[in-house]
């Protein structure tokens, strides 16, 4: 990958982890987390960065030049290294950080586990598609699946003995999984006989490890239509009896991989269920509990892919900033002119800088909010008393996260390309494979238009508009500890901000009750970039308190003190294309709906 090296971000993360939401202390009366301490946690994230840096690292432009390649017999074999990768991860527990530790996790909080998977993500974007579908898929099972069963499958999972995937989409039917058809026949003991066809499943099948299990969404007889007839279902690749000893080949089948712009080293899948023989799969849940249950699945998926968007920005300012600070190109501004002066590093160029700037700024706010809604999860998992607040703000930003992470980390990444120039596009630098792989996370695990509807037409209406109301006076308090911290003139101008975002709520609310409801959901994405736009901003806000206040314990060092210039440089560059949109918005204008605009 060029001449540049993976270097994990461990100061920043170890700044949101342990000063900002303050890991340690924060969990200290939480029984399940008493055994680890700062150093388990630093010795952990030094692994992880070593993994991140020595095993996955190295497999990743070759698993975007080789793919994943499909035989007769539907099986998929993975690019060079990634099985050897994978049995590190299995064998280091690094699958199942935050699983219990009675499934063979280690029971880490969400929290670590974020820090950790960020890490090898940042590395290998396309392989760590594999361990995090097996981890997300592995937790509906262990909670949901059959009861006898549940224990023991998770385990094979979590400890990367099978690995697992979740399949939603069919051919027409797209994002609109209540179009689903695929069929649940009952045939006794608790087994249905699956038929159909699933599309794009990420981890379809590898040889990464010996079976895959599959989450199939699917109808039984006589089912309701849309997505209120949907059930879940188990389907193996291999028959296991129920000591989960593998058996004859089930009728799941690769029957295809996608040809894809990005991600080349995941196995994008087409599945055909019960085809050439039976496809027996078994109840998750109840009946028609289909939707509930791959939605637990789906909100931990969406935290996943918004990770994706951080780490992806993150990894490339890192690229950018190395590569900017050694390549001598051009001399001083003050001395252009003399074809004599020293040539210069283009980091001391302005507009390099600038980009570079937005890079860091866009990486680090990003961060700050994937962390913190990793912290009010840990947070509501294990307090009874404040859940209900805690989930109701995790499940209003995750739509926000998702969207904005993947948007500005592929924006991110593109600037990247632009700071290496021509080398940038090039395939001897890793920036141009990082543009093409983080492009599906705004297409994937509901598009960011449907994040954005989710986030208007559900969310902001949640309890009478209960959880948005809630958000603006923690975000109005947050801004005057802001101004007590001695950030004024920034803390003024993201409190107009947050206004202009109430103001623009209402007049979106006033729209869709006069009957209005088209243009109203014309600007539902300009209103989730609004909101992602003021939510980074009250990130930078709160780092550069945090900052402050670390700097006064324990002195400065350049990262902290960049904190503060995070801040300016968002408020003044970043966050007035707030005040562009809430007018965009407020113009109600929707031109696009007029019949014949589209010509």
């Amino acid at each position: 990958m060029g001449s540049l090296p993976f270097v994990p971000p461990l100061e920043d993360i170890r700044f949101c982890l342990f000063d900002q939401f303050d890991m340690v202390g924060s969990y200290a009366g939480i029984e399940r987390f008493s055994s680890f301490d700062r150093d388990t946690y630093d010795a952990t994230l030094d692994e992880a960065a070593r993994i991140a840096t020595d095993v996955l690292h190295p497999i990743n432009a070759v698993g975007d030049r080789v793919g994943c390649k499909l035989d007769a017999d539907g099986n998929v074999t993975t690019p060079p290294g990634f099985r050897e990768a994978w049995t590190t991860m299995a064998e280091g527990g690094w699958i199942s950080v935050s699983a219990p530790p009675e499934v063979g996790g280690v029971g880490f909080p969400s929290l670590m586990s974020i820090a950790v998977v960020e890490q090898f993500i940042g590395a290998a974007m396309a392989f760590e598609m594999y361990p995090g579908l097996t981890a997300a898929a592995a937790r509906v099972i262990l909670h949901h699946g059959p009861p006898h069963l549940r224990e023991g499958v998770g385990r094979k999972m979590f400890t990367g003995a099978w690995s697992g995937t979740m399949c939603l989409t069919e051919a027409g039917a797209g994002s609109d999984v209540g179009e689903n058809r695929c069929r649940a026949t009952p045939v006794g003991d608790g087994v249905f006989h699956l038929e159909g066809e699933k599309i794009f499943i990420s981890g379809g099948d590898s040889d990464v490890a010996p079976n895959v299990v599959h989450l199939v969404l699917a109808r039984t007889p006589d089912s309701a239509p849309g997505t209120r007839g949907l059930s879940l279902f188990m389907v193996s690749k291999f028959d296991f009896d129920d000591a989960l000893e593998l058996g004859e080949r089930n009728g799941a089948k690769v029957t295809g991989i996608e040809e894809k712009m990005g991600i080349h080293g995941s196995a994008t899948c087409t599945l055909l269920l019960g085809a050439d023989r039976p496809c027996k799969g078994m109840l998750v849940g109840n009946e028609h509990q289909g939707m509930e249950l791959m939605f637990l699945m789906m909100n931990e998926a969406r935290i996943g892919v918004g990770m994706q968007g951080v780490a992806i920005a993150s990894a490339a300012t890192s690229y950018a900033m190395r590569y900017a600070a050694e390549r001598n190109q051009g001399s001083d501004a003050a001395r252009f002119r003399d074809p004599l002066a020293p040539r210069v590093p283009i980091s001391t160029h302005a507009d390099v800088r600038r980009n570079l700037m937005t890079m860091k700024v866009t990486s680090e706010a990003l961060r700050s909010l994937l962390y913190r809604l990793g912290h009010r999860f840990d947070l509501a998992e294990n307090d009874p008393v404040r859940r209900a607040a805690l989930i109701g703000r995790v499940e209003l930003l995750v739509p926000v996260l998702k969207s904005i992470a993947t948007d500005r980390g592929f924006d991110v990444a593109a600037m990247g390309v632009q700071v290496l120039g021509g080398y940038g596009y090039i395939g001897e630098y890793p920036l141009e494979q990082l543009v093409r792989d983080i492009k599906i996370g705004s297409i994937y695990e509901g598009t960011n238009g449907i994040q954005a509807l989710d986030l208007l037409a559900r969310k902001m209406r949640q309890n009478n508009g209960a959880l948005v109301q809630e958000w603006m006076t923690d975000a109005l308090a947050d801004i005057e500890i802001g101004k007590a911290q001695g950030f004024g003139d920034e803390a003024d101008a993201l409190g107009k901000a947050v206004n202009a975002l109430g103001a623009t709520a209402m007049h979106l609310g006033m729209m869709a009750m006069s009957g209005k409801l088209d243009a109203a959901l014309v600007m539902a994405t300009p209103f989730l970039n609004l909101f992602g736009t003021v939510q980074l901003g009250l990130e930078c806000l709160d780092q550069a308190a945090v900052a402050k206040r670390v700097i006064t314990e324990r002195g400065p060092t350049p990262h902290l003190e960049g904190k503060a210039h995070n801040l300016r440089f968002y408020v003044r560059n970043l966050l007035p294309h707030a005040t562009a949109l809430a007018k965009i918005i407020q113009s109600g204008d929707d031109t696009c709906m007029a019949p014949g605009a589209l010509g």
